[in-house]
């Protein structure tokens, strides 16, 4: 009897045309962001050669987005008209868009600058008057014995925030975007997006301090809320 030896054992084969499942899904995804900045690329021609129904369906799909971040940076007394300025700048530069990013990262991008020069160019007036608000909201009498946290309180204290600050804490804790992302629409580092971001913070909690120790004494939990979306 011949003895077996380990060349006669069988081999296993690999079949090199079946990648792994996450190899696979990658592939996957990526062939859809491919699909996805093809078919964004099509909307942007279509509107930059002024086809009316591509400009309709970029503005119902952006248009909460755009407006709930210029709300966010600006107020709600300026959104409306701040953010028919943006779509106004968004179709005037569209010929320029040439996929390099995601078309909503180019429109965020677009938007938060429009809105930053905007906040640049408020005058000493509006800014003695919302510190004669915070004074006003500082004086509050006894309040009642369970307080909800009001959205004004909050949409106060976020206007008090540096624009830089503000313009990250909307972005990623409103819009639930990604520091990779943000970085790309502010131009900036990850880095700079994820510190930014702790200061905004900070600076929130140290607005409404007044209202945390009020909560503390109610026997409230004293967490400072997130924004609301």
């Amino acid at each position: 009897m011949r003895a077996t030896t380990f060349v006669d054992s069988p081999v296993l084969s690999i079949d090199n045309d079946d990648p792994p499942a996450a190899e696979r899904r990658a592939v996957d995804e990526e062939a859809r962001r491919a699909a996805e900045r093809a078919e964004e690329l099509d909307l942007a021609r279509s509107c930059a050669e002024g086809d009316v129904r591509a400009m309709s369906r970029l503005y119902e799909r952006y248009a909460p987005r755009v407006f709930n971040v210029v709300t966010r940076m600006v107020g709600k007394q300026e959104s409306e008209e701040l953010a028919q300025d943006a779509f106004v700048r968004v179709f005037k530069g569209i010929h320029g868009f040439r996929g390099g990013s995601a078309l909503g990262t180019w429109i965020y991008r677009l938007t938060m600058n429009l809105c930053l020069s905007y906040l640049s160019k408020r005058n000493r007036r509006r800014r003695l008057q919302e510190r004669y608000e915070r004074e006003q909201v500082a004086t509050w009498e006894t309040p009642p014995r369970r307080r909800p946290w009001l959205r004004a309180r909050l949409e106060a204290a976020l206007k008090e925030l540096p624009d830089g600050y503000r313009a990250v804490l909307v972005l990623h804790d409103v819009e639930g975007l990604s520091h990779k992302e943000i970085a790309a629409i502010l131009d900036c580092r990850e880095g700079t997006s994820k510190s930014q971001l702790h200061k905004a913070r900070l600076r929130m909690r140290a607005l409404l301090e007044p209202e945390l120790e009020l909560l503390e004494r109610e026997g409230t939990p004293t967490e400072c809320p997130e924004t609301e979306r």
